[in-house]
């Protein structure tokens, strides 16, 4: 009677652990279809990253099924849907932890989309204007947002070189080329370097302007970069201007 017993509880197990990979496996393909299906335009942004977020909560639940499955099948002493159970929790995991990372995240950080080295004075954008033409974001850089950034990334300021104006543009002009971005200008005369970033999943634009101006000893380079749409841009922005001030002074060879 106790092996009959632990052999149903075995099965029940099982079929828990078959239960729970399906559902990670459903969840991970809709939250890889979010993105995308918004660029085919087939969802907005907000089902979109809805549809992340149920992903990632159904995926928690199946998660729960799985530790559930393997420890009815550890007490049954069933090894056939083991490997099962722990192949369905890695599947849900993959779905669930990314997403609730990142929203622990948000919660510590700004609320905001623009980033720029100079907050009095912030890099124009000039070559990308039109190809922002319907973009949800203004280009104008509020009060708020220098106020927001200091706040949030206090490490975020220009980068000042010993080198003149005409090199520390060839190392920008460098640098950014090396980013794998899409360059819009390059233009020497105004010592302006702009492009555009595309996201990945969802294939977000963000456009990047770098300027340089002459001082005393040397040159100064400040970095922006703005996203089209979205009200927070998950440290984005900051992180790729941190990434493009490093390059800019390790100089990126060609």
């Amino acid at each position: 009677m106790k092996a009959a017993g632990a052999g149903e509880r075995a099965g029940m197990g099982s079929r828990l652990a078959f239960l729970a990979l399906v559902v990670g496996l459903v969840c991970a393909a809709c939250a890889l279809a979010a993105g995308p299906g918004y660029r085919m335009q087939v969802l907005s942004l907000g089902a979109g990253l809805q549809t992340i977020r149920w992903a990632a909560i159904g995926a928690a639940v199946g998660g729960a099924v799985a530790i559930c499955a393997l420890v009815i099948l550890l007490l049954a002493r069933g090894r056939q849907g083991r490997a099962l159970a722990i192949a369905a929790l890695v599947v849900n995991g993959l779905v669930a932890i990314p997403p609730a990372l990142l929203y622990e995240r948000l919660q510590k950080l700004p609320h905001i989309h623009d980033i720029s080295t100079d907050t009095a004075d912030p890099p124009k954008f000039v070559a990308v204007l039109p190809l922002r033409a319907g973009a949800r974001n203004a280009v104008d850089y509020s009060p708020q947002t220098a106020i927001e950034q200091k706040r949030g990334y206090p490490d975020i300021t220009p980068l000042k070189l010993v080198a003149s104006p005409a090199d520390a543009f060839e190392r920008v002009a460098r640098a950014v080329r090396s980013m794998g971005w899409k360059v819009v200008s390059v233009a020497p005369g105004d010592l302006r370097v702009e492009a555009t970033d595309t996201t990945w999943l969802f294939g977000f634009k963000d456009d990047v302007v770098v300027r340089v101006r002459p001082t005393g000893d040397g040159s100064v380079v400040d970095v922006r970069s703005l996203s089209r749409v979205g009200g927070s841009d998950f440290g984005v922005n900051a992180k790729r201007v941190r990434t493009l001030l490093r390059k800019i002074g390790e100089d990126v060879p060609p």
